[in-house]
């Protein structure tokens, strides 16, 4: 009977053992192949929050791995359990589930790019990232007039409005805003912080601020690089002669809501950035210009022109007296709205 029992504990431990070296058999078979042949990659994203077993259990799922648990025990064994990094990742079927692991605990992530037009406001730079779900438009926007924030950036401002330098920008979905806006400053600094442009900076009669501030109007005014500097020196005029600089555009950044549409009653707006009413240049820029625009600002060519208006093409007829600007403004505003009626 003793025997008969030892003959049966034996069996059962031969068994037991045979069993965990083909479930250890197939973990590794599991483990060290790929879910298929297939090179196309995809994006896989991991939400912030999910655990081991819910990624694990997703990869499989879509196709990228034979085993969930072949995989977690994976993590386990390199002890990469708690180093998977939230983001999207390209991965495909044909990677190692090894590979798979090294590829979302890299933080190597799918990045998405985006591109900053020369002339957006801070506002549209928020509407734009959300639209490419890479913010949330209202932290953005928070971060970028936080003052704690903005002096550990150096910038002398009240808000960012002009430091965000307009470039094409690679960002996943999960950067986190203040880190765009970071980087949006930081690429602003290189960009414009450069031997030459210091010490063509020294050499003006702005202050850095003003110069950001009066190359946001340029920028605004005008699309052509060849008028950006001759615009320049309207401004630069107005403003030795004490004159106001009567730029549309600082009073549509003046109105709330702006419709498209600039009426006689907006001209009368009480705002500092209003500059049919207030001397000077307004207190900030009014959007964020580009290199050509800033570079513009602090080098104006020489002129004595005083106005300029829209030739309703793209460019400008610049005057140097009242009355030729007058006569501009019949030739290129005045007559042709006539003519459409």
């Amino acid at each position: 009977m003793k025997r008969w029992i030892k003959n049966i504990l034996i069996t059962g431990f031969w068994g037991l053992m045979v069993l965990t070296w083909i479930v250890i058999g197939l973990f590794y078979y599991q483990g060290s192949q790929p879910a298929s042949n297939d090179n196309l990659s995809k994006v896989f994203e991991i939400q912030p929050g999910m655990p081991l077993k819910q990624i694990a259990q997703e990869l499989s799922r879509q196709g990228l791995i034979l085993s969930p648990s072949a995989f977690q025990a994976i993590a386990f064994i390199q002890n990469k359990q708690k180093q998977i990094m939230v983001g999207e990742y390209s991965l495909s079927p044909s990677m190692l589930p090894s590979e798979i692991l090294t590829r979302i605990t890299s933080g190597k992530t799918v990045l998405h790019p985006v591109t900053i037009p020369e002339g957006y406001r801070l506002t549209e730079i928020a509407a734009l990232l959300q639209a490419e779900g890479l913010a949330d438009p209202e932290s953005f926007l928070h971060h970028t007039r936080d003052k704690s924030l903005i002096q550990s950036l150096g910038i002398s401002a009240e808000n960012l409005e002009g430091y965000l330098f307009p470039e094409t920008y690679h960002f996943n979905k999960h950067s986190p805003e203040l880190k765009i806006v970071q980087k949006m400053v930081a690429t602003f600094k290189e960009q414009i912080l450069t031997p030459p442009l210091l010490k063509s900076a020294e050499e003006s009669s702005l202050s850095w601020h003003e110069i950001i501030t009066l190359a946001s109007l340029i920028e605004k005014e005008t699309g052509l690089n060849s008028e950006r500097k001759i615009i320049s020196s309207v401004f630069h005029n107005r403003l030795r002669k004490n004159m106001r600089l009567q730029t549309d555009p600082t009073v549509i950044y003046a109105i709330e809501k702006f419709d498209g549409n600039i009426r006689k009653r907006d001209l009368r707006i009480d705002s500092p950035y209003n500059t049919y009413r207030y001397k000077g240049l307004p207190p900030g820029p009014i959007a964020n210009p580009g290199l050509k625009s800033i570079v513009a600002a602090m080098s104006p060519i020489e002129s004595d022109h005083l106005y300029f208006v829209s030739r309703k093409d793209g460019s400008h007829h610049f005057s140097s007296t009242l009355i030729e600007h007058n006569q501009a403004v019949q030739k290129y505003q005045l007559k042709k709205v006539r003519t459409r009626r």
